[in-house]
């Protein structure tokens, strides 16, 4: 089975590096750390610090293991590439339903995300229905509550460490 190929800005592919690197070396460290402190209190079998020790050193490897993954599999999106003709990473979108009402997001890859300030993922259900999409096409949504129509009225270049949305 292929692997899906991940895409992210240089921004959010920096910063899973950065993330990877804190905790192959400081957390990993923290938690060895911890469980040796556990151990000296003696009999494992009824010893909370160590059995959250473990587990906490069971999260940071998944973490690890699946940071590794997406790496990996990541194409590095090129920011002199993103263009306000069709919706890509890197894209601030404006779309309206219909009733008007107007939500304004950025379009990132799966590791971007960040709901307060409307990062959504290209594989979400709007950023899939907006992916390649121009200003004036209209997009179904699949969302719990139904299919919502949206229309795309802007795309614009997101700001890299833009404050919210403009």
């Amino acid at each position: 089975m292929a692997t899906k190929q991940i895409l992210l800005t240089q921004e959010d592919h920096d910063k899973l590096v950065q993330e990877l690197e804190y905790l192959k070396t400081t957390r990993r460290q923290e938690i060895a750390e911890k469980i040796k402190e556990a151990r000296s209190f003696g009999d494992l079998s009824e010893n909370a610090e160590y059995d959250e020790a473990k587990n906490e050193q069971g999260i940071v490897e998944a973490r690890i293991a699946e940071i590794e993954v997406t790496l990996k599999n990541v194409k590095v999106v090129d920011e002199s590439e993103i263009n306000t003709e069709h919706v890509s990473i890197g894209n601030t979108v404006v779309i309206e339903d219909e009733s008007g009402k107007t939500i304004t997001f950025s379009l990132v890859g799966s590791s971007g995300i960040d709901l307060k300030s409307m990062k959504i993922s290209d594989e979400s259900p709007i950023g899939k229905a907006c992916m390649g999409k121009t200003v004036g096409t209209v997009v179904d949504v699949e969302a719990p509550a139904g299919v919502k129509r949206y229309t795309i009225k802007e795309i614009t270049i997101t700001k890299n460490n833009a404050e919210g949305n403009d």
